[in-house]
Parts: structure tokens; C-alpha cells; sequence
């Protein structure tokens, strides 16, 4: 399995990046193998999930946030509640996107699926915006990687919303996406976050590369 990365760290906090493969929390406690399981290895506290402040989907690769105390705790919870902070994704689509846009559906639970999620207007309030970076073509067909800006945070989010638009992401088998050789997981990646310290009120900007399965899969694509 990929080694978890550890990108800063100070006395209050860090931020980590998650491999792909990895599940973010011990949902079922009989699981082990999780990025909670290797902070309780590295750096044990008391906080709730060892101090986790946030998930990606086992699928998805990147940043996550941890806090070392409870008042950093606290404070970067509160940034995610009063949605103050910047969380920017790269994705791979398949489809002729527009240069951007936003869309702004509701998602809920599926009634018909077990862990899946759609759009549906009883659902809660989810807002995602998108920007077109590069067109590629493979076999006839387009594919689009998108910048995404993740203005709230429901479960699945990006993958049920480019779903429902007929954008679904490479590799989501969950969602429609189309199954790529040696691609295991949707093409989703956090590479970027910008939050405010929850301690001293520095702001922070931390950016990472894409993940290198990642890469691989754009080589088997031609630029369009």
C-alpha cells in the first residue's frame, strides 16, 4: 500500500496526504489499515478519530487535515462549518466540457442503491464549481480535466454531481465511469487547501502535485 505523506506539521496540527487506497476513518471496527489506525501509531491523542477533521473517499487521494489539540480541534471544525476554507480537487471526466461553471444541487442517499447518493431535492444543499484545464481524446471519445472548487462537502459529492451532468469521472465503477487499465480507483485527487491556522490565524496554502497513478493514466491519453 502507498505510505501516507505528511506535508506540514507544527505543535497543533498537521496536513497529511491520504493514498488512494486508504480509508480515511474506522467506519466498521473490525477494519484496520486506516489513516485513523496510522495516527494512533505516529502521533496518539484523545481527540475523535485521532483528531481527524475531515474524509475523502477511499477512492480519493490527497489532503486531509488532523489537529494534534483541542483547540486546533476545534478551530479548523469551525472553519469547516462556516465553509471559510478553500478545497480544490483535479479530476479526469468523460465528456466535452464547458470551460466552467457551478452547479448547485441538492444530494441525498439513494433510495434504490446501498451506498450511493444522488441528486434529489429533498436532499441537502450541495455546491459544487468547475474549471476546464485540458481536453484529451482517446478512441474518438473527449475527456476533460476539471479543476474543482468544493464549496460544500456531501458525501460523494463531485462524482454524483459530474454524474448526473453525463460527466462522470474515469474510473468511478460506482457511478458510470468508464474502467481504464490500471486505474483502481475514480480519477479524484484534493490537491489543494487554504484555511486559516487555527491558532495563530495565519492563512495557509497547501498544494500538492497530482498523485503518480494518476499521471500514468493521463500518458494513455493524447492531448487534445
Amino acid at each position: 500500500m502507498e505510505k501516507v505523506k505528511i506535508i506540514f506539521e507544527d505543535k497543533d496540527m498537521m496536513v497529511m496526504e491520504k493514498p488512494s487506497l486508504m480509508t480515511t476513518t474506522k467506519e466498521k471496527k473490525e477494519e484496520k489499515g486506516t489513516l485513523e489506525d496510522y495516527l494512533r501509531d505516529i502521533r496518539p491523542n484523545d481527540l475523535p478519530r485521532n483528531g481527524i477533521i475531515h474524509r475523502l473517499d477511499k477512492g480519493t487521494s490527497g489532503l486531509i487535515l488532523v489537529a494534534k489539540t483541542e483547540e486546533a480541534f476545534l478551530g479548523l471544525k469551525k472553519q469547516f462549518k462556516e465553509r471559510s476554507l478553500t478545497k480544490k480537487y483535479y479530476c479526469l471526466v468523460g465528456g466535452d466540457v464547458s470551460f466552467e461553471g457551478v452547479v448547485d444541487m441538492p444530494i441525498a442517499r439513494s433510495k434504490y442503491a446501498f451506498a450511493k447518493f444522488g441528486v434529489n431535492e429533498e436532499g441537502k444543499r450541495a455546491l459544487t464549481k468547475f474549471k476546464l484545464i485540458k481536453k484529451y481524446k482517446n478512441n474518438g471519445k473527449i475527456y476533460s480535466l476539471l479543476d474543482i472548487d468544493l464549496s460544500t462537502g456531501r458525501t460523494h459529492q463531485i462524482r454524483v454531481h459530474l454524474s448526473h451532468l453525463r460527466w462522470p469521472l474515469v474510473g468511478d465503477r460506482v457511478y458510470g465511469g468508464e474502467i481504464v487499465d490500471g486505474l483502481k480507483r475514480p480519477f479524484l485527487h484534493a490537491y489543494k487547501i487554504v484555511f486559516k491556522h487555527p491558532i495563530n490565524n495565519q492563512e495557509m496554502k497547501v498544494e500538492i502535485d497530482l498523485s503518480e497513478d494518476l499521471v500514468e493514466i493521463l500518458k494513455k491519453y493524447e492531448e487534445c
